[in-house]
């Protein structure tokens, strides 16, 4: 059954565009097809999402076009439908951003992208399908400069109208701090890592203070991610003892309580299924009975500080260990 989509409570951008709380992933973890994927999609738009998170990297774009079109067709108004994507690591170069802006719009078949966000702060990249160990020998550590020079023409895109509103992803708060520091235009957004096992309670803290919408990607432990992020210490939220009694209490699925507990703490979750009977309950979920107080200050000891997306295949020769990408002591490994 749909839901409509004035129901689904929305965010609202420091630029005053408002954003749906939830929205309709687009990564296919390696394991379903652009076909499936795009299927997805445009069951997700008939089921009432207005949210849907695409990327250049993810391989799919052209396909998703296609249905984006036909969403159109249907009688669904462009205005009425947020769609974001992002520039991969490998066109992080002056004019490239551009490049990468202009195929996406072409692939998605749109006039314009309502956020685009830079994927990755660094140059890194690895091919799709990679092993854990893959390492580009052209990968280095984090450069202040070249970053801030994507950002120029991120910057340059939204003043020519081509993205209403720009947005990072992966970043920790020394790399952000520097960024505030020498931008001319701020993030509107900021993708990361969140869940209930993933927290992440002093960056979320960080971005809400500096007025940069948090978006939540893996907002269900992304128990289908692919083999190379996974590891034997990683935790899976839905089997948590808390989870699972509040969602008993709910007489409801495991997933729709991390997607509650996501809505209700002000961040974006953006969770993935090609099953329709999944993605509609997500957003079913999150238009009705709301988590109580008590369970929402519960939730929070459940927090493990397990980072699912590690980020392994951007490390650069003699660089051993992937926290070194996440700043952890505060400082920037450049």
């Amino acid at each position: 059954m749909a839901i409509n989509p004035k129901k689904v409570p929305k965010r609202k951008l420091y630029t005053g565009e408002e954003i749906p709380c939830i929205g309709m992933g687009t990564f296919g973890s390696d394991k379903y097809s652009e076909e499936e994927v795009s299927a997805a999609v445009y069951g997700a738009a008939a089921a009432g999402y207005r949210l849907f998170d695409c990327a250049s990297v993810y391989g799919n774009e052209a396909q998703i076009g296609g249905v984006f079109k036909r969403i159109f067709e249907s009688g669904i108004k462009r205005e009425d439908v947020f769609i974001t994507s992002k520039v991969w690591n490998d066109m992080h170069g002056k004019g490239d951003v551009l490049i990468s802006c202009a195929k996406s719009l072409k692939d998605l078949k749109l006039d314009y992208i309502d956020l685009f966000f830079i994927h990755w702060p660094f140059r890194n990249f690895h091919a799709r399908g990679c092993t854990v160990d893959s390492r580009n020998p052209l990968s280095h550590a984090y450069v202040h400069g070249e970053f801030m020079e994507t950002w120029a023409q991120m910057e340059k895109l939204q003043k020519a109208g081509y993205v209403r509103n720009i947005g990072v992803s992966n970043m920790t708060i020394p790399k952000m701090k520097l960024m505030l520091r020498d931008c001319a235009v701020r993030p509107a957004a900021w993708e990361m890592e969140l869940h209930p096992c993933m927290q992440q309670p002093e960056l979320f803290k960080y971005s809400k203070e500096n007025g940069i919408l948090p978006i939540g990607y893996c907002p269900l432990g992304s128990p289908s991610r692919p083999a190379r992020d996974m590891t034997p210490d990683d935790f899976v939220d839905m089997e948590q003892p808390e989870i699972a009694e509040i969602a008993k209490k709910h007489n409801i699925h495991p997933a729709l309580v991390c997607l509650k507990w996501a809505v209700q703490r002000g961040q974006v979750p953006i969770p993935f299924s090609v099953k329709e009977q999944q993605y509609t309950a997500n957003l079913k979920a999150v238009t009705e009975n709301p988590l109580t107080d008590k369970e929402m200050e519960k939730l929070k000891a459940v927090d493990k500080n397990c980072r699912l997306i590690k980020g392994q295949v951007f490390l650069w020769e003699g660089a051993a260990d992937w926290r070194i990408l996440w700043d952890e002591d505060g400082n920037i490994r450049e």
